[in-house]
């Protein structure tokens, strides 16, 4: 059997999920004889790899380039899973939406919250394009897994990889969130 090409993503949300992951302790060293982490905010990895056997997403999409890097690895990987409540339904991250479109957002805190002086980013590569939505994953893409949780525990994560790698169907729980 060969090995499994794991990655970890983290969009809109407060990287508490890769925290869970950590916390899953000794238990990393069996992953690591079983597979590969091959991209991860965890790890030097600049650009999303092909062939990607399951890829964790943390957070919701609230921006441009989370949505891009959300069809990039549903492109490169065969399972993607929902990593966590925001990137199940939006949760925290999602608390934006009522405040209203993201040029109202950036209005409120650039000019009405800030220095008199302040003004919206505007140049390319300073602060991502905001999407008018934060949206759970499942809109953007198509998703195989929901391991819900504000975060996921540590053996609810083991609970879902041990069953992936082992080719199993992870519990109904893990399944549908």
């Amino acid at each position: 059997m060969s090995r499994l090409r794991i990655a970890t993503i983290w969009l809109g949300g407060c990287s508490g999920c890769h925290m869970s992951l950590l916390d899953l302790d000794e238990w990393l060293i069996d992953l690591a004889a079983r597979a590969d982490l091959v991209y991860s905010p965890i790890a030097d990895a600049k650009q999303f790899p092909p062939d990607v056997d399951l890829t964790l997403i943390e957070g919701a999409i609230a921006s441009d380039e989370h949505r891009e890097l959300a069809k990039t690895a549903r492109r490169h990987s065969r399972l993607i899973i929902a990593f966590g409540d925001c990137a199940v339904t939006g949760n925290v991250t999602a608390l934006r939406n009522p405040l209203g479109p993201a040029r109202t957002v950036l209005q409120q805190v650039y000019i009405e919250h800030s220095d008199p002086r302040g003004m919206i980013p505007h140049e390319p590569g300073i602060v991502p394009v905001l999407l008018d939505k934060v949206v759970p994953v499942h809109q953007i893409i198509p998703v195989d897994y929901y391991l819900s949780g504000c975060p996921p525990s540590a053996p609810r994560i083991r609970t879902l990889l041990e069953a992936l790698i082992e080719g199993r169907e992870p519990p109904a729980d893990i399944r549908y969130g």
